[in-house]
């Protein structure tokens, strides 16, 4: 079966080839019931642009990427969702790559943007890269997501301003009578990690309370992390609350909280972060640390498409505590 191309459509419709490929470019110079029916007639035939003929005339197609750890994590799948809806809206076409955390292959994932000339990409920068090298983005408008990596202190951010949100949280925990709360949270390599633990301890302070360094635990954020320290505080038997710093990391402590509760004369307070719908579900409801997500999303896509000195700035969104 020969290819559907631009000069079969015009010979098949007995108009220029010319009027053919502006009619699929949506051009307003072509009469509206020309350019119907070659779009009609393209849809019909099974036409395909060609997108490395499109790159050479300079009209290739709005691409932007996405690079995320993975997307088992509620937020980042949610956003990845939220960002496509935003892009459509826009004639943007979004390509998603994970990174799994790891430096090569965000690096691996930014060469093949540049290779399909990607003009813009939202990236959650990998924690190794944090201190070393700054990735090779090429001539893509970058823009960091959740994370600042120190060697690109001037690269655009949309950043979540939890630090309000999680000492409203501490305070909560403490005039429940909480006196030892834990900590589990991303390792420091992680601007993120920092700025939420730091938020913990001067909640603490706040609340005229110690933490000991034992009481706080944190390590690569995962699932099975939050699950396996939330476990060791609870043998521990020393904390009353925990409160968490990482949405993977929330949901896996929650895990076990609820696990080891089944076992345990006391229940232990906890208080999450992220606010994936059964949290509302289980039991009176978990208390947690909102963050907007669909906000940051169409956030992320307004700097893609301004063009203004706005775009240079870091754009931190407040998360809010919610109590239940």
């Amino acid at each position: 079966m020969n290819r559907v191309t631009i000069k079969s459509i015009a010979n098949d419709l007995g108009i220029s080839h010319m009027t053919v490929s502006r009619a699929l470019s949506n051009s307003p110079n072509v009469q509206k019931e020309t350019r119907e029916a070659v779009q009609k007639r393209a849809r019909e035939l099974g036409y395909v642009r060609n997108a490395a003929a499109m790159v050479m005339r300079g009209d290739a197609p709005k691409i932007v990427g996405l690079l995320l750890p993975n997307i088992v994590n509620e937020f980042y799948a949610r956003f990845a969702n939220d960002m496509a809806t935003a892009c459509e809206s826009h004639s943007l076409q979004l390509i998603i790559h994970l990174t799994n955390d790891d430096v090569a292959n965000q690096q691996q994932a930014l060469d093949r943007l540049q290779e399909v000339q990607a003009s813009s990409v939202v990236m959650v920068p990998a924690p190794n890269g944090t201190d070393g090298d700054t990735p090779n983005t090429g001539s893509m408008r970058t823009i960091e997501l959740i994370r600042q990596s120190r060697n690109a202190p001037d690269t655009p951010a949309i950043l979540v301003d939890d630090g309000p949100a999680i000492r409203a949280a501490t305070a909560h925990l403490a005039r429940a009578g909480h006196t030892h709360i834990a900590y589990i949270g991303a390792t420091s390599d992680l601007s993120s990690g920092r700025r939420r633990l730091e938020a913990f301890v001067q909640g603490t302070m706040e609340a005229g309370l110690t933490v000991p360094p034992e009481m706080i635990h944190t390590g690569a954020p995962s699932f099975a992390m939050g699950c396996d320290k939330a476990n060791i505080i609870l043998e521990e038997s020393r904390a009353t609350a925990i409160l968490c710093g990482g949405f993977e990391i929330s949901n896996g402590a929650l895990s076990a909280v609820i696990d080891g509760s089944r076992n345990m004369e006391r229940k232990i307070a906890f208080v999450g972060y992220g606010d994936p719908s059964f949290y509302a579900w289980i039991e009176n409801g978990v208390s947690t640390v909102h963050v907007p997500v669909t906000e940051l999303a169409h956030r992320a896509v307004d700097l893609i498409t301004t063009q203004n000195g706005e775009a240079s700035a870091s754009n931190a969104f407040p998360a809010k505590f919610i109590a239940r």
